[in-house]
């Protein structure tokens, strides 16, 4: 039986709860009270359609436990301002954040769901200022926002673009400093941050992120990883997912599971040293 055959809810995901969050987040659950990794990132961290993702391949390779505390579509801020998440990553032996895209973050320009980053919930007044003619609420999600407004004013949008970067700079440097362990930035992606993309339509993740963002978030952390998955890997690891027929579009957009093969033996070393 093919992995993309077998019926929705097929992959148990053991969602489970740390803390006062009100995030779930997947399970198996992990003690908190001994030597741990704690993981934060986005979908891919999250394993959506991965039975393995990295952080549960990396907890096999160090021997040691590694909680997942990863959510779909997140954006810095669901990481940011959860206190319970915060004090989990400070308390672990070592943190690894994943690089999460810019546009799932709140802004001079829009605001986003404090939990679905990927939410659009207002615009603030100046970008209405900008962008007289957009009825702003037409928009549920960051994306769609976004691919609109660059398709009605591209040269305007590179003032969104801008602040956006800008944002995502400094809301990332706020939180590794926040976290008192050691961190480890993860680049997973099909692109290396030189061949950053800037389209919100059909953009790979992490959207707008770029080596001089990374770099200069370089000096906040233990070091920095990066993995980049080629259209083979991503081909070949696409036949080990595991997801019901109407979920297939969303698979789709997914790096497959070489991809988490592939992060977890370059996190290794680097855990390895910094433990």
């Amino acid at each position: 039986m093919a992995y993309h055959d077998l019926g929705e809810g097929a992959l148990d995901y053991v969602p489970c709860r740390y803390g006062k969050s009100k995030l779930l987040f997947r399970g198996p659950k992990r003690r908190l009270d001994t030597s741990y990794v704690a993981v934060l990132g986005g979908t891919e961290t999250y394993g959506k359609f991965v039975a393995s993702p990295y952080p549960a391949l990396t907890e096999e390779l160090i021997g040691g436990p590694v909680v997942n505390f990863g959510q779909v579509n997140a954006g810095i801020d669901v990481f940011a301002n959860d206190e319970t998440v915060m004090q989990a990553a400070s308390g672990a032996a070592v943190s690894v954040v994943q690089v999460m895209g810019a546009q799932n973050l709140s802004n001079r320009f829009y605001a986003v769901h404090p939990r679905r980053n990927d939410r659009f919930l207002r615009a603030s007044a100046l970008l209405k200022t900008i962008y007289r003619e957009v009825d702003f609420t037409e928009f549920n999600f960051t994306r769609h926002l976004l691919a609109a407004l660059k398709a009605k004013d591209p040269d305007m949008f590179a003032l969104v673009e801008t602040e956006l970067k800008e944002a995502w700079v400094a809301r990332m440097r706020s939180l590794v400093s926040k976290i008192r362990s050691r961190v480890v930035l993860l680049w997973l992606a099909d692109h290396a941050p030189d061949d950053c993309t800037s389209c919100p339509g059909d953009g790979a993740e992490p959207l707008f992120v770029d080596r001089d963002m990374i770099e200069a978030v370089r000096p906040y952390v233990a070091a920095v990883v990066e993995v980049v998955v080629s259209a083979d890997e991503i081909a070949d690891g696409s036949a080990g997912l595991v997801y019901g027929e109407m979920e297939e579009p969303a698979a789709q957009g997914l790096l497959g599971v070489t991809a988490h093969d592939k992060a977890a033996r370059a996190l290794h070393p680097v855990l390895a040293r910094l433990l």
